[in-house]
């Protein structure tokens, strides 16, 4: 643990620097951040929608395990500048992860996903059983 002294650094660069300076001076300009999802439902199944634009499905992993679906993402973005005598390089990783917990009533073997104009698409399908079934009348004997 740090001495008191040490903790108290940051509000003092708050008030100084103003808290808009500090994300920017320590992150040098990255931002990491997680794509916004939406999750709907239907008769027949479930779909996430994952908004990522700028990626493509090569950049995508989609994981199953134990009712945990995970989508995630590592890309590394490289960028060049050469300005006559200077060279720079600088590298950078743009990543994430989300996970969702799968409900009994997902048929897991049949999960698909595809990607189209920056959004990933993962249909998960419903089990017959769980499926909501028509009304109908019952004979009375």
């Amino acid at each position: 643990m740090l001495p008191r002294i040490y903790r108290s650094v940051p509000s003092t660069w708050d008030s100084f620097f103003g808290k808009d300076y500090l994300p920017e001076f320590f992150t040098n300009g990255s931002y990491k951040s997680v794509p916004a999802v939406n999750i709907m439902e239907d008769n027949d199944g479930y779909t996430i929608e994952v908004a990522a634009p700028g990626l493509t499905k090569k950049d995508f992993n989609i994981n199953l395990e134990n009712k945990v679906l995970t989508i995630s993402s590592e890309r590394e973005n490289q960028v060049e500048n050469n300005e006559g005598t200077t060279y720079r390089r600088e590298f950078s990783y743009n990543n994430f992860k989300r996970s969702f917990t799968l409900p009994d009533s997902i048929n897991s073997e049949q999960i698909k996903a595809s990607h189209k104009n920056g959004i990933l698409y993962v249909a998960l399908p419903k089990r017959e059983e769980a499926k909501v079934q028509p009304a109908r009348q019952i004979a009375i004997s």
